[in-house]
Formats: C-alpha cells, structure tokens, sequence
C-alpha cells in the first residue's frame, strides 16, 4: 500500500473544466470516498491517478514518487468499474488469475491458485470458482469484479461507483464486505459515489467535490456537523437538511444566530419537537427503526423524526423550535 499525493490537480476537456486545482492526501490504508454529483470530477480524478488521462497541470505522487511519466501499467493500481467488466466465457476461477498471468506480473501457476482460493475465501464465494462468470447473480458478478482488483495487490484500489447497478439490499450487503475487506487487508482505497450513504458508512475520509473542486475534505463526522457551505450540508445526511430564511422562526439574533446570517440549516437534530411554532404534519414515512415526519411550517417544508410508534397523523400539529442549528451567508457559506 501507499500514500497518494495530489497536487494542483487540473483537466479540461475542450471547453468543458472536468477539474480545477486539486489538491488531496489518499493517507496509507485509508477508505477515502469522493462524494459528489454527476460531472463534479470524480472519475476524472480516478482515471488521473490510474493514467487513463494525463492532467493538465498538477502532480500524482504515489508512494512519495511522481507517476506522471508511468505507464498505467507501471503505476501498480488496481481499478473497479461500475459495470462488471468480467470474461463471460471465463469461469470465475480464470476470471480472478487472468491478472495475474500479465506480462507485468507473470506469476507462477501455484501461486496463482493460492492467491485466487485467498481472495475467493475472502469475497466468500470459494464454491463458486467453478461456475462460469454468466451463472452468476448481479451480486456475485461484481464480488468477482473486485476480486481481479484484489488479487493484484496493488498500491491503491480506485473504485468507481461499484455498487450503483446493483439493488437496495445486495448494495447494504456489499457496503458491509467492502468495508470488512478493507479492515481486512489494511488497503489503501480511494472509492467514487454519489451515494451519501456510502460515503457515511463506510469512508475514513470523505472528498466532496462541486463542479471540478474539491471544497471540503475530512471525516464523515466533521463533513456532517462542520459543513463548509449549504452545498457540502445538502451532500450528507439523510433526511437532506432542511435550509430555511434565517428569520423563520423569529429574529435570528433571538436564537443565537452570528451577524450575516442568511440561512438556517435544520437537521434532524437540530428541530426540538414539543415547543415552539407551529408545523403541521404532512405525511409520515415508517421505516422500521424510525419514523420519517414530514412538516409544513407555512410555507417551509421539514423532515424530522419521530418516535417509531408515534401517533401523529396527516392533518395534526406540532410545535417545533430550532435546537444548535447551522448557519450560512447569502451565498451559502457556513457562519
């Protein structure tokens, strides 16, 4: 494993900035997930640092050394897609050892069956290394699509939405095995989403990037109660932060609120239920463990939670009051 360096990272594609002075730290054996919407620069900065595209100006230094001049070959990293990239007429076995009998690594044969039965123990699909890559479900396909990444050993694995084409549950499912192997192996992963769930479960550290910028890098924790801006709040938590006038429940300055403030930011959290202005019940979401309330305060929308075996109904009322609440600026910047 190895510590990843970037460095006033930047890449356009024409007219279009893909990325804008990236600069970030991948610590040694951290899960670092890059958070952020559809053409924020994610796979971009992947494909930088695997040598799929050359920058236009910045550094990649991968174990204290710049890898500008390498092939992707020759940067030793290991890359998943988000589709499962598998030789179908391969059995799972053969799809597993085929990295390992490149010209780059050449391993002997005995070695590549202990590697492989290692890392099927590991993905826990030993019984499958038989069975043809089409025999397989969704999920198992893309067990074997890390695994090719996981029998190389590379010095990072670079990830790019590996779970996005597959259901609710078989996603909760892999989370936790991703999560697992990487405790496992003391991996260096760097892992690409727009999911926040994700990002919340599983990351050491989260990047969250905005239209090619990196605007705030840290752990999941700190990204949550110390977003820098509406834009980073509105990237983690669920439900999504409610962002309100600063005045809605009264003169800001009544509640705390430091000079310049624009904008409240509410989450779950934040809104104490039992006091203060009235908000009626919309509709509510039961989930099992909690209770998602859904609230119209005149013209403003809430989510909350309630209790699970709460009582309330459409149509009812409650009073809610802000509770340590975040603030921002007119321009969306944390105060």
């Amino acid at each position: 494993m190895a510590e990843v360096v970037l460095s006033g990272l930047s890449k356009a594609f024409g007219a279009t900035r893909a990325l804008t002075d990236v600069s970030m730290t991948i610590p040694d054996g951290a899960f670092v997930v890059l958070l952020g919407p559809t053409g924020a620069g994610k796979t971009t900065t992947l494909r930088l640092i695997a040598g799929l595209d050359r920058p236009d100006a910045g550094d990649v230094r991968i174990g204290g050394a710049s890898v500008l001049n390498d092939t992707p070959a020759m940067r030793d990293v290991a890359m998943v897609f988000q589709q499962y990239s598998l030789y179908p007429h391969l059995s799972v076995r053969e799809n597993l050892a085929f990295p390992l009998r490149s010209p780059m690594i050449a391993m002997a044969e005995d070695q590549i069956a202990a590697r492989v039965q290692d890392v099927a123990e590991v993905l826990r699909i030993p019984h499958k290394l038989d069975n043809k890559a089409t025999a397989l479900s969704g999920g198992e396909m893309q067990r074997v699509s890390i695994g090719r990444a996981l029998v190389r050993q590379p010095r990072i694995y670079l990830m790019d939405e590996p779970l996005s084409s597959l259901d609710a549950k078989l996603r909760a499912e892999l989370r936790v095995e991703l999560k697992r192997i990487h405790s496992d192996l003391g991996a260096t992963f760097l892992y690409v989403t727009h999911d926040q769930t994700e990002a919340m479960t599983m990351a050491t550290h989260v990047g969250v990037l905005d239209s090619g910028r990196l605007v705030q890098f840290g752990t999941p924790r700190d990204i949550y109660e110390n977003p820098v801006s509406t834009y980073v709040a509105s990237r983690l938590g669920q439900p999504r932060i409610a962002l309100l006038p600063a005045d809605a429940f009264g003169p800001p300055a009544s509640l705390g609120a430091p000079a310049g403030a624009a904008q409240i930011g509410l989450r779950p959290e934040h809104i104490l239920q039992g006091e203060g202005r009235p908000a009626t019940v919309h509709r509510l979401e039961h989930l099992g463990d909690q209770t998602r309330l859904h609230l119209h305060m005149g013209a403003h929308q809430i989510v909350t939670l309630a209790d699970p075996h709460t009582r309330l109904s459409p149509g009812d009322t409650v009073a809610i009051r802000p509770l340590n609440p975040l603030w921002f600026d007119a321009s969306g910047r944390r105060i």
